[in-house]
């Protein structure tokens, strides 16, 4: 799993039939550099993540991958590599919260 930012959305009027309804957001991994951390660090590139839970820019979440990112989806056979599966309420690393949901 991914740890991500959502920092935007995406829009394709046209796309593989099986897409239809989908919801396309521009996530930002998250790495986090060591176990005393007190923030995270955005990472240097971006991904294009379907959304199944309605998440919203700014916040944090949990992203899956290729063979997962099928399972995830709706349709097991559809062209999907990322998903959001979750949307962070807490990062807690050690005694440091690095994240909070507002």
């Amino acid at each position: 799993m991914i740890l991500a930012r959502v920092e935007g959305s995406i829009v394709a009027s046209k796309k593989n039939a099986k897409m239809t309804g989908s919801k396309f957001l521009v996530v930002r991994p998250l790495v986090v550099d060591s176990p005393a951390a007190r923030e995270f660090r955005p990472g240097t590139s971006t991904l294009v993540a379907v959304d199944t839970l309605g998440a919203g820019e700014g916040e944090v979440v949990l992203v899956v991958q290729g063979s997962s990112a099928r399972l995830a989806a709706d349709d097991k056979n559809s062209p999907v590599d990322a998903v959001v599966i979750g949307i962070v309420d807490t990062v807690d690393l050690g005694k440091n919260l690095l994240y909070r949901a507002h």
